[in-house]
């Protein structure tokens, strides 16, 4: 703003001094007024803004969606942090984020960062600003983030226990087993700025009253859907209407069906020749979804999706009906791979998912759990891996960093961002991610304590060799139980705000 300019100074001085004097000294009175308000504005503005970055980001992640390599915070004296949690990058000194407006709109609010002051702050419409992120992205804005926080010790025990809850896989029942110790049963999730519910039964079947919960995938799905069949237990017995193709319960007095629908790659899969690749090896094609959950799509209200642990075993992946790449099978030493197995499940990621939220009779809420971790130290599953002696959440230091978890886990991440964009119908697409969160949880696995055996080995030996043991699925009750508190956390903030869409209308 311009004070004053030559030619008005020129102007004032035809005025005797005395009138002259009045007049500055009622004009400086008048900026002063000004800029005093100017002042109050900007902290208005600045403390209104303040209070949205706050409730937008509750540590360093937008609440569902995954934002990957978006600059957060940046300063003078703290490092840049990334959603996929590397250190450094090549992270602007400006932060961008749209606030909420239509799925279309974006709101570009710059805060740019000078000397560790707060240099300037405005608001522009814009659709062409590489590091925005559309209304789509920022899934549940307002909510704080549900992925990092701390385990707690939780006294008042599990929500069920392995004699109040009559399906459990004899694999996951660790307390039926013979495990010894049961703190691993009491440790509960606890988000850094908000708290996680304990799971209300009666409250999840009425958000569901009439609808349907289907979780599609390998035996991580089951072991998840029938965490959330123990818990719902105690509330009601559900009515078996499953085959051997499909498992169906139903809980009548809420009209609520939890299915569980067996798709252990979310992507075509065939046994029979193609190519040079003989029959009897399973063949992915990688750019066409699983019809078998596909066809049911229109009659689920809320799908679960979980994949991923299949793409260690033999395959061979398949796209535009060529073979590209193959997993513990490539006979071909002439031939070289275009993709390895990561690379092919995040092209599964992205063909599943895409699929979903183009189809055009869906209209319902899709959860992506993330990555489920294993915790094999020293080898893997087939090759001396254990988790024998775990009994609680292991602290920082404890932590072994897994770089195929790590890769696997940002390829689906990136497949989710790459459907996202291609949505077209109204269905909603939320990224549950766990992955993190539960790699401190190696305590939570069966273990040695995966069958009923009487003799079976559940020490190392004297050589130090571990016994056979599971490492990977979760013992019921235990840590699995925290995944269907935070999908009920997830449907309880879709379902409300679609509510509050509603009353506002």
């Amino acid at each position: 703003m311009t004070l004053a300019s030559p030619k008005a100074l020129l102007w004032m001085n035809s005025f005797p001094k005395s009138i002259s004097a009045l007049t500055v000294s009622l004009a400086a009175l008048a900026v002063l007024l000004v800029l005093s308000s100017s002042l109050s504005t900007i902290v208005s503005v600045s403390s209104t803004f303040q209070g949205y970055f706050n409730g937008l980001y509750g540590d360093r992640e937008a609440q569902f969606g995954y934002l990957d390599k978006q600059t957060v915070i940046k300063n003078d004296k703290e490092e840049s942090h990334h959603i996929l949690h590397r250190k450094g990058g090549s992270g602007s000194s400006n932060f961008s984020v749209t606030a909420p407006l239509g799925s279309n709109d974006r709101l570009s609010v710059t805060v740019k960062n000078e000397n560790s002051s707060l240099g300037s702050i405005h608001g522009s419409m814009t659709s062409d600003i590489d590091n925005t992120l559309s209304a789509n992205e920022i899934n549940g804005s307002g909510y704080c983030d549900l992925y990092h926080g701390k385990w707690f010790f939780d006294p008042s025990g599990p929500l069920y226990t392995n004699n109040t809850c009559p399906i459990i896989t004899q694999m996951q029942n660790c307390q039926g087993n013979g495990r010894p110790d049961q703190e691993y049963e009491n440790w509960r999730w606890r988000p850094n700025e908000c708290d996680l519910p304990r799971f209300d039964g009666k409250r999840f079947l009425e958000l569901m009253r009439g609808k349907t919960l289907a979780f599609v995938g390998d035996s991580v799905a089951r072991n998840q859907m029938e965490s959330l069949l123990c818990i719902l237990w105690q509330v009601e017995s559900p009515k078996n209407r499953g085959n051997r193709k499909m498992h169906r319960w139903f809980f009548e007095s809420y009209s609520v069906m939890i299915v569980r629908i067996w798709s252990s790659w979310l992507v075509h899969q065939m046994s029979e020749a193609f190519d040079f690749a003989p029959a009897g090896v399973d063949k992915l094609h990688l750019d066409k979804p699983d019809q078998t959950f596909m066809e049911l799509l229109p009659s689920i209200d809320v799908l679960v999706l979980s994949s991923g642990h299949w793409f260690a075993k033999q395959s061979v992946y398949i796209l535009n009906n060529e073979i590209v790449g193959g997993q513990l099978w490539w006979p071909d030493l002439n031939r070289t791979k275009k993709i390895n197995n990561i690379e092919a499940y995040g092209i599964s990621v992205e063909t599943s998912l895409a699929a979903i939220v183009t189809h055009p009779g869906y209209k319902g809420l899709t959860i992506l759990r993330s990555y489920s971790p294993d915790h094999y130290e020293g080898g893997a599953w087939n090759t001396g891996g254990s988790c024998t002696g775990k009994v609680k959440p292991l602290t920082e230091g404890e932590l072994v960093e897994n770089g195929f978890t790590q890769r696997m886990h940002e390829q689906q991440v990136m497949g989710f961002q790459r459907a996202q964009k291609k949505a077209t119908n109204k269905s909603k697409l939320r990224l549950m991610d766990i992955t993190e969160v539960f790699s401190y949880r190696a305590d939570g696995h069966p273990g040695p304590y995966r069958s009923l055996d009487p003799n079976k080995v559940t020490k190392r030996g004297p050589d130090g060799r571990p016994p056979p043991q599971d490492c990977l699925h979760w013992c019921m009750p235990g840590p699995v139980d925290t995944w269907n508190e935070i999908v009920l956390e997830i449907i309880r903030r879709e379902f409300q705000q679609a509510q509050e869409l509603s009353e506002r209308r």
